[in-house]
């Protein structure tokens, strides 16, 4: 099996996070968004995955060279795809063209999700995962029928059709068949609202007799803007117990308390403060005289004698003498 990862897009509701970083590469819980994604894809796939294509934009080497570790990491081949115009999912998704053979996952890299396994992958044509949300109005959402097969793709109804809504994870049992759907779609010029959309390429093989059914995820966690992102790494902190550390012992954690869930990356230190619970601190970091809590501070940043929450602080920052909410990138003075 193979994962196909899009994430060319400039994530501009992420800046200034994404100044420096693709959005996915943006650490929740100690890792990248995108290493979770892909991690949790794995946990879920009936059989092994040898290949992960990324669809990015030109981020650079750095960028490149931590996407093939995080595919190595998972015992797969990881494959570097390049998508220069945002013309679309389906654009994206055919960018990686030598990959779509045989058995796929493709990924969204905004969005992680917690659901069961793959369930009926040998007996249907595609599957895709699906949440239940209060307001459909700004999502593509699908319509099911008594068996659970998907009968209608509707893209941002403003009628109520369904509470379904597509999470951007799909699974399509034949790849080489799907690339063709995407193919027709360019050499047809068949758009939606401007752009080539993978929700087109499905309808034309459910119009064939393809049976695509519905997966509905028992949690979805958006990373789209700074609060969802805070929210993200609440929520993966609570699940995922191997990303939480309680570093109370640590000679670095000097008259303070770390209350957990916690991410404590190596060599931080943690002096006359309060830290926790839900923040992850990235490697280096110095929290001094200060109360955090339901944050992301990244690597080689220091705060002091601030009380912080529901914030973001990049790399490399210094934060001094304050007392809200922030959202900063890397390299950024605040006193």
């Amino acid at each position: 099996m193979k994962i196909i990862v899009p994430m060319a897009g400039m994530g501009k509701r992420m800046r200034p996070h994404t100044l420096t970083i693709p959005k996915p590469l943006i650490p929740v819980a100690g890792k990248p968004i995108v290493e979770h994604l892909v991690e949790d894809i794995i946990k879920v796939c009936h059989e092994p995955v040898d290949e992960i294509a990324f669809v990015v934009g030109r981020f650079g080497q750095e960028v490149e060279k931590s996407l093939i570790a995080i595919a190595e990491k998972q015992g797969a081949k990881g494959t570097i795809c390049y998508q220069d115009e945002p013309l679309g999912t389906a654009h994206a998704i055919l960018c990686a063209g030598e990959a779509l053979t045989g058995n796929l996952v493709i990924a969204f890299a905004d969005t992680l999700f917690k659901t069961d396994q793959l369930k009926d992958a040998e007996h249907i044509d595609g599957i895709i995962w699906t949440s239940k949300i209060e307001d459909p109005r700004m999502f593509g959402v699908v319509k099911l029928d008594d068996k659970g097969l998907i009968t209608d793709f509707v893209e941002k109804p403003q009628t109520f059709v369904s509470d379904l809504a597509i999470i951007g994870i799909y699974y399509i049992k034949d790849g080489d068949n799907f690339k063709k759907e995407l193919q027709y779609l360019i050499d047809n010029d068949i758009r939606d609202k401007g752009e080539y959309q993978i929700t087109n390429a499905l309808e034309n093989m459910k119009r064939k007799g393809l049976m695509l059914k519905s997966s509905t995820v028992q949690e979805w966690l958006d990373c789209g803007n700074k609060d969802a992102t805070v929210n993200t790494n609440q929520r993966v902190l609570e699940i995922k117990s191997d990303c939480a550390t309680n570093n109370t012992n640590s000679k670095n954690i000097i008259n303070s308390v770390v209350i957990d869930p916690c991410y404590i990356g190596g060599d931080v230190k943690i002096i006359d403060s309060v830290v926790g619970p839900h923040v992850s601190l990235g490697a280096n970091s110095v929290i001094s005289g200060s109360r955090v809590k339901n944050s992301i501070i990244q690597t080689n940043s220091t705060i002091e004698n601030s009380c912080i929450a529901n914030s973001m602080v990049g790399n490399h920052s210094s934060i001094k003498n304050k007392q809200k909410e922030l959202s900063v990138g890397d390299y950024t003075s605040e006193q």
